[in-house]
């Protein structure tokens, strides 16, 4: 018998607001996903110690079943910096508890592990080896804000970054609207918050005067909004966006 990779969502508040008085998580997560949380033994995340802030916080509203350092906590490798190629590690001895019986934990940064998330590598390995993987209920940035964009929910396409280099991103933006305009599909799109102006001041450069864009800051957030306008109104309006909050950019042609 072999134990279950639970996925477990996250909230979106990382790095947004004071770490000492975060939102109340049962603002975000169901109390199925809670209860889950707090009885788990092990776990693999981005990062142990906010992973152990997401503990203390799954704590205050349901007790967890063990004391906080003795909860086992092992960190997926960190991905080469400056995108070089490298073969795919290997992630099976992550499932170890698993596959001594243990339920096993997967745990994202924000929202739910293995969307535009590397911990799609670990499920991977899971289904290879065997291991039953569960995913709970919890909040996804991307579907939030097509939900609330307006634009085609029927079909659309999760693009992550866009190229960093001015000319390429220009470039992709347009094959991304040449898409869009050809098959009516919604583009979505993030980017580092810091280049969240950058990305919009590119996608206003790029992109025809009545393509629609939307964009979706701060969501689950206290203040947090979304705006669906066309390129030209986007123009008119002026719009600041803030350079420490995550936001979702979508557009249709």
């Amino acid at each position: 018998m072999t134990g279950t990779l639970y996925l477990v969502p996250n909230t979106l508040d990382f790095g947004t607001g004071d770490a000492q008085q975060p939102p109340d998580i049962e603002n975000t997560l169901p109390l199925g996903a809670l209860k889950v949380a707090a009885a788990l033994p092990h776990w693999v995340a981005e990062n142990a110690k906010t992973t152990r802030s997401f503990l203390k916080r799954v704590g205050q509203r349901v007790p967890l079943s063990r004391p906080l350092q003795e909860i086992g906590i092992v960190e997926l490798p960190r991905p080469p910096k400056g995108g070089a190629a490298v073969a795919a590690p290997n992630l099976a001895p992550l499932l170890a508890p698993a596959l001594a019986g243990h339920d096993l934990g997967l745990i994202s940064e924000a929202g739910l592990p293995a969307v535009a998330d590397p911990g799609a590598l670990l499920v991977a390995a899971a289904h290879a080896a065997g291991v039953p993987v569960r995913p709970l209920s919890g909040p996804t940035s991307l579907l939030l804000a097509l939900s609330a964009s307006g634009l085609n929910g029927q079909s659309f396409a999760f693009v992550g970054y866009l190229p960093v280099e001015a000319g390429a991103r220009i470039a992709r933006l347009r094959e991304l609207e040449a898409v869009s305009r050809k098959q009516q599909q919604t583009q979505l799109m993030i980017e580092t918050p810091y280049r969240n102006g950058a990305l919009l001041a590119a996608m206003l450069q790029a992109l025809s005067a009545g393509t629609r864009v939307s964009i979706s800051v701060g969501l689950t957030l206290e203040g947090g909004w979304t705006r669906t306008m066309t390129v030209a109104d986007w123009k008119r309006q002026a719009v600041s966006l803030p350079d420490r909050i995550p936001a979702v950019f979508c557009l249709l042609a």
